[in-house]
């Protein structure tokens, strides 16, 4: 895929898609640069471990033409040959494979950071079934297209590099008739370094650019729809209407727990036709007056209706309605700025006035 074929999906990904792709092993990563980075170690390891190279095939070729030759073939002997050589192999091949595998792991941990996942190698059947679509992915698609760019442009770099070597080095190769065998390797690994040196800069280049090209066209590839955005909104923050649902359904509880408390209340203060506030003093409960239930409109013709059915007195104050709704929720006692005019309601009532 090169940039976004859906014209719709215009937005960048948010946290949770990216977290998503990730979790599915889906990060920008180039492989040009691992490849680039893997042989070049490999080029360095090779030139400053020559000395320990040096040392280790000369042992072997020392002891193969002055003391294998005069071993005794049988079990034992074969055994202990065999234990040799894989010794051997093993103190060549391991420290340069470990070089490689070092700089591979961490090329690849600077790219995608800490990541463990094996999901991209889950078979996905329902692909291996739809081959045409497989096929058209890798013949014609853009990305066919742009890997055989890198691999052409690779192989020219791998192709010109000896030629240049070869051409600079033409005048020393006459020479090399009167050298002895280690003048000879020494030429020839001089050459071959300087040919992978040449060889690295424009890969390296090109590792460069497809690491660009690839975090380029991974975030085009995570672009989303508006519509998508929303959805996972609402999946985050709960539907609007399911959450509009629970607090009609919380306001429902919440009004039928304050009409239960209607009964207890001394006294409905009211605007008188906006606003109801139902009010109970007792010292027992609180130290002032207490707000048991308020509304407006028709919640406060619901408490002027269930007052009137249990005798509870109502009373005209509409500054003091206002502000009793304004300041105090239900369940609070009133602030002390309005005790005076509270108190003065109380008194009137006749439970009141033999107190």
């Amino acid at each position: 895929m090169i940039g976004q074929e859906d014209p719709s999906k215009t937005e960048k990904a948010t946290p949770k898609r990216r977290d998503k792709q990730r979790e599915e092993g889906s990060v920008a990563k180039s492989e040009e640069i691992t490849k680039a980075m893997v042989l070049l170690s490999g080029v360095l390891a090779l030139r400053f471990m020559m000395g320990y190279y040096q040392e280790q095939f000369t042992e072997i070729y020392q002891w193969t033409f002055r003391e294998a030759i005069f071993i005794e073939i049988n079990k034992s002997s074969a055994y202990a040959l065999f234990a040799w050589s894989i010794k051997k192999m093993a103190l060549l091949v391991l420290p340069f494979l470990l070089v490689l595998f070092f700089t591979s792991y961490m090329t690849m941990r600077l790219q995608v950071g800490k990541l463990w996942t094996l999901k991209p190698l889950k078979p996905k059947f329902a692909k291996l079934f739809n081959i045409m679509a497989g096929l058209k992915k890798i013949m014609i698609s853009p990305d066919a297209f742009v890997k055989l760019a890198k691999s052409l442009l690779q192989a020219i770099a791998v192709g010109i590099a000896p030629y240049i070597v070869i051409k600079q080095e033409m005048h020393n190769l006459l020479p090399l008739f009167h050298a002895d065998v280690r003048g000879i390797i020494t030429f020839l690994l001089t050459v071959g370094y300087r040919m992978a040196c040449y060889a690295l800069i424009p890969m390296m280049l090109i590792a460069i650019v497809d690491l660009w090209y690839q975090r380029w066209n991974h975030e085009e590839g995570l672009k989303m729809t508006k519509e998508e955005i929303k959805d996972e909104r609402k999946q985050a923050e709960g539907d609007p209407k399911v959450k509009q649902q629970q607090q009609q359904k919380m306001m429902e509880m919440m009004m039928s727990h304050m009409f239960k408390d209607i009964p207890k209340a001394d006294v409905v203060i009211t605007n008188p036709t906006h606003y109801a506030i139902a009010l109970q003093y007792d010292a027992m409960v609180a130290p002032a007056p207490l707000v048991l239930a308020k509304g407006v409109n028709r919640v406060a013709e619901r408490i002027k209706e269930v007052a009137k059915e249990n005798n509870i007195p109502i009373e005209q104050n509409a500054p003091l309605a206002q502000a009793l709704y304004k300041q105090v929720e239900i369940g609070e006692t009133i602030p002390e700025e309005l005790f005076q005019a509270v108190a003065a309601i109380l008194a009137k009532l006749t439970k009141f006035k033999n107190q």
